[in-house]
């Protein structure tokens, strides 16, 4: 039989305890997770009492001026993701049982796909499910991820680098679940009148007395590797994440630079700039980050299959 104890506790813990202890241990301060919550001080307070007095069990003591988490708030902090993306499962999956007329999806993408799979995204899950609501926020992969850890997002896109010493979905995306999406090509983007645009692929060596256009510090850090591997070290002279400037600059000829494909085909191609793959065929790979066991929540499965869709086209 189960211990009398484990069903007493099981009644007493709500979700609404579990988020207000999570966002102590986030936050920090009674005051801080109150806010977050859109709660009152008081309110999180008499939160907290509730549950010390059916249980027994204190899980927050005062230290000085401030509170901090008893052992026992901190254990149950550390199982409130996996508490909140249960509960949210079962509360999808009733919404399922309508047709999906209800749900949610917080997506996180990095900026290059902000203009491409983001939109098409939007759009395919707008049609098919038009309850579903949907928000959107911009943010290179390192921060997707945190995003995706701190329950602020349900699925995050992002890119990494082969041999990526920084890679976020190594040690910090450790306990979410990392799904390969694809591969995006690497273009060398260099004026239309640049001899090397002549030919179809391009050996990065031949670029290395070029100056050349930077981007973001991972994109410039795989710049650096792939030229080191051509035997050179690239000279650059701009920096900017702004793919659209990159290619005003190489435009103007003030430099050649190394673009994914979904940056290029994230505007307009500029009349006075060529792409070409590079001779080794470089690439970086997509990843959709998800809390474990997010597919079985309807809405966030749903942007999965149309993003699967998405890759295969």
């Amino acid at each position: 039989m189960p211990d009398a104890s484990i069903d007493s506790l099981a009644a007493a813990l709500d979700l609404q305890t579990v988020r207000v202890v999570r966002r102590i241990a986030e936050r920090g301060s009674l005051t801080a997770a109150a806010d977050s919550l859109g709660y009152s001080q008081p309110a999180v307070s008499q939160q907290l009492r509730r549950f010390e007095s059916r249980t027994g069990i204190a899980l927050v003591e005062r230290v000085g001026r401030g509170i901090r988490l008893t052992e026992s708030g901190r254990v149950l902090a550390r199982h409130a993701q996996a508490v909140a993306t249960a509960i949210e499962a079962a509360a999808d999956e009733l919404a399922e049982i309508q047709g999906l007329r209800a749900g949610r999806v917080r997506l996180v993408a990095f900026p290059s796909a902000s203009a491409t799979l983001v939109p098409r995204l939007i759009s395919a899950l707008a049609a098919a499910h038009p309850g579903v609501d949907i928000t959107y926020v911009e943010a290179e992969p390192p921060e997707a991820v945190q995003a995706v850890r701190a329950d602020q997002a349900d699925l995050a896109i992002t890119f990494s680098y082969p041999g990526d010493r920084d890679d976020p979905h190594r040690a910090s995306a450790r306990g979410l679940e990392v799904r390969a999406f694809g591969e995006e090509p690497m273009r060398l983007v260099l004026p239309a009148g640049h001899a090397a645009a002549a030919s179809d692929v391009v050996d990065l060596e031949v670029l290395r007395d070029e100056a050349w256009i930077a981007g973001c510090p991972r994109c410039r850090g795989h710049l650096l590797e792939l030229a080191g591997t051509a035997g050179f070290t690239p000279r650059i002279a701009f920096e900017t994440d702004n793919f659209v400037a990159v290619e005003g600059m190489v435009a103007q000829g003030l430099g050649v630079a190394l673009l994914p494909a979904l940056a290029l085909a994230a505007s307009p191609r500029h009349a006075d700039v060529v792409a070409r793959p590079t001779a080794r065929a470089d690439v970086r790979s997509l990843h959709l980050v998800t809390a474990r066991g997010a597919d079985r929540v309807p809405a966030v499965a749903a942007a999965l299959a149309a993003l699967t869709m998405l890759a295969a086209r």
